[in-house]
């Protein structure tokens, strides 16, 4: 292995530990003590140390984590990465460390008692709005710089794929049933006590499902925001009957851009037409609008979300190992 290989590995490690230390911070300080349920192995996780306060968090994440591992090696024909059984088993063991700091006794670690975490510093269970929009960027941000590495930490997206594989449902759908029955089961637990010996909390057994929902909505768009960008370029469809040169003149030199031309023709006239296919940034859109109105009043003209462009100047190819994040 050369020296540049070498200083690839090291940083995609080192980075995957720092994605796991800010997964764990947002876990710990933001999520577990407030009882949120935000799906996947971590959300059942939370769940399943509600009935058994003995063990922890990360403790309950490995035994989830790596059965799923071992079922996608026999029933989804797929090798376990490397990255991806470190990150495994990385994030788990920093989790339990970070916990076993912040609480100062282990009836606090057991009970997750938020009075008690950090000393009371951190308590916001009379700002739970707050933990649940920070901790859920917090895991976001950290899973980024775990699948920027080409890595996961497990989890029930493995599942999903069993359930797409073998009875045909469709990856989303099966996933989005996966975290809600982990969301349901942490409403049935935690909020009304089923298993616990605690009875139900009052009103507050809606809310929490509403707070865990907030999570899972929150991780997901920081994950792919802060992996896959802004997403804020959009397609234009310009469909002109008049000759293009004014047209191809401002898109070539006014806005430095580039388009394809196409011919069609009118369904209903029959007559032909120029059809201009481009993407554009979203801040040059309003140029186009209001320059096309100028110089063809009657042009159709669809702007629409462009979610990813590749090419030149535009986003390099990914290769086929990379996670894409939708």
């Amino acid at each position: 292995m050369n020296t540049n290989n070498t200083k690839s590995v090291v940083s995609d490690y080192l980075s995957i530990i720092l994605g796991s230390c800010i997964v764990s911070v947002g876990f710990v300080l933001f999520i577990n003590p407030y009882k949120f349920v935000p799906g996947g192995v971590f959300g059942a996780s939370i769940v399943l140390h509600n009935l058994f306060p003995q063990l922890q968090v990360g403790t309950f994440s490995y035994m989830i984590s790596i059965p799923l591992l071992i079922l996608s090696y026999f029933l989804l024909g797929k090798g376990i990465g490397v990255k991806t059984l470190f990150a495994t088993l990385i994030t788990p063991l920093i989790m339990n460390g970070l916990s076993s700091l912040v609480y100062p006794t282990r009836e606090a670690l057991q009970m997750l008692d938020p009075a008690q975490l950090c000393g009371g510093v951190l308590n916001l269970s009379d700002h739970l709005i707050v933990a649940a929009i920070i901790g859920p960027v917090l895991v976001g941000v950290g899973s980024a710089f775990i699948v920027g590495r080409k890595a996961t930490t497990g989890g029930t997206d493995i599942i999903a794929m069993i359930l797409n594989k073998y009875l045909r449902v469709k990856f989303s759908n099966a996933l989005l049933c996966t975290d809600g029955i982990i969301v349901l089961l942490g409403l049935l637990v935690i909020g009304f006590g089923v298993g616990t010996g605690h009875g139900p909390e009052g009103g507050s057994s809606c809310i929490l499902s509403l707070y865990s929902l907030l999570c899972i909505f929150l991780m997901t768009k920081t994950l792919a925001y802060v992996v896959s960008g802004s997403k804020n370029d959009k397609l234009v469809f310009i469909i002109t009957k008049k000759e293009n040169a004014e047209l191809r003149q401002f898109i070539l030199k006014n806005i430095d851009r580039t388009a394809t031309i196409l011919n069609s023709q009118g369904l209903y006239s029959l007559e032909p037409n120029s059809t201009f296919f481009m993407v554009l940034p979203m801040r040059q859109v309003e140029t186009v609008t209001a320059t096309i109105r100028s110089l063809d009043p009657d042009a159709f003209v669809v702007v629409t979300d462009a979610y990813d462009a590749y090419g030149k100047r535009w986003k390099a190819f990914p290769d086929k190992n990379t996670i894409v994040i939708k």
